[in-house]
């Protein structure tokens, strides 16, 4: 860069300032300003950005991933996501975030060994950043997430301030298809009901004093077995279609963690302390912002972005090896 981009710099901007939630939202405000609808969507979604060889500490330690099956070692990364279309053109943007901290220690009764936990759960800091959406203003109504998300206290919240969730609902989740079965505590898991495949039913689940509309959508996977997902929605109006067209655009939340994993490098640091660790984080996550601006503007995606960028930089490299190439033509030992 001719020294106009030193490693002291990148070094004193991830320790010398605390990157926050409230900095993100300063950054992406215009821009969801200018792409919000009445009509939108917020998703809630984690991750784990793998961090196998770094020291344990706050922010790194051992989080489960439904990717591998098992716990993982690294960052766990919660993101508030918004989805809108406006004029054909679909924005998908982070407003929100939070790293898991693990700050208190406990002592695990069966192991008997000492473990890190959070003081909140992430069911309770998505109810925060839902309440930071409303008093930010921002234009939405539905919430989508999967069934980590899908408490009753978040459907309570979602439906007490007027919108609209469609969450997914573990099989073993207790629910009944008659009041009069609700208030006898005749409940059952959803996997042993006869509920048909393809058409929203009203059911009561246990602990939520509302009924609901249950959706059950059996899929193929690729390796050609059958799944089910049970999706439920305090919006008894909506037709199947809209179960599966709305659903599907929480699919956004898994490329943003795979952009910002391939391609804005969040898991690439170096960095030990928990500030710089941290600070990396909010700089990835603004980078996949600045990508998505490129592409609103190009209407190329994040990869096709990225492949183009390192075409350009192989070329130079190639026209800056053939200068130097043809400038060894005079050296006696060419």
């Amino acid at each position: 860069m001719d020294g106009e981009l030193s490693h002291d710099k990148i070094t004193r901007f991830l320790s010398s300032g605390s990157f926050t939630e409230k900095t993100l939202w300063k950054k992406v405000k215009r821009l969801v300003r200018a792409f919000e609808e009445d009509d939108a969507c917020l998703i809630f979604d984690d991750t784990v950005v793998e961090k196998p060889c770094m020291d344990e500490n706050e922010i790194i330690g051992w989080h489960f991933s439904p990717k591998e099956g098992k716990p993982v070692k690294g960052i766990n990364l919660l993101s508030a996501f918004y989805s809108s279309e406006k004029a054909g053109q679909a924005a998908r943007l982070p407003i929100d975030y939070r790293i898991i901290a693990k700050t208190e220690e406990y002592i695990d009764e069966k192991s008997g060994e000492k473990r890190r936990r959070s003081p909140e759960t992430k069911n309770e800091m998505m109810r925060q950043m839902l309440w930071r959406a409303m008093q930010n203003q921002v234009k939405f109504m539905y919430i989508l997430a999967d069934s980590w998300f899908s408490s009753a206290e978040n459907m309570r919240f979602a439906a007490k301030n007027k919108k609209v969730f469609i969450f997914e609902l573990k099989s073993n989740r207790l629910a009944t298809d008659s009041e009069k079965k609700r208030n006898l505590g005749a409940f059952e898991r959803l996997e042993h009901t006869a509920m048909p495949e393809g058409k929203p039913v009203k059911v009561w689940i246990k602990d939520l004093e509302f009924p609901v509309s249950l959706f059950k959508q059996v899929f193929e996977n690729k390796d050609g077995t059958r799944g089910e997902r049970f999706l439920a929605s305090n919006d008894l109006t909506l037709t199947d279609e809209q179960f599966k067209t709305l659903y599907k655009k929480r699919w956004g939340v898994e490329e943003y963690h795979k952009s910002l994993k391939q391609n804005a490098s969040i898991g690439g640091s170096p960095a030990h302390t928990e500030r710089t660790q941290s600070n990396h984080v909010f700089a990835s996550i603004l980078a996949y912002v600045k990508l998505e601006k490129l592409k609103l503007a190009t209407n190329m995606n994040h990869f096709a972005l990225k492949t183009k960028i390192y075409m350009a930089s192989m070329k130079t490299a190639m026209i800056a090896f053939q200068e130097l190439w043809e400038n060894t033509q005079n050296l006696s030992f060419a």
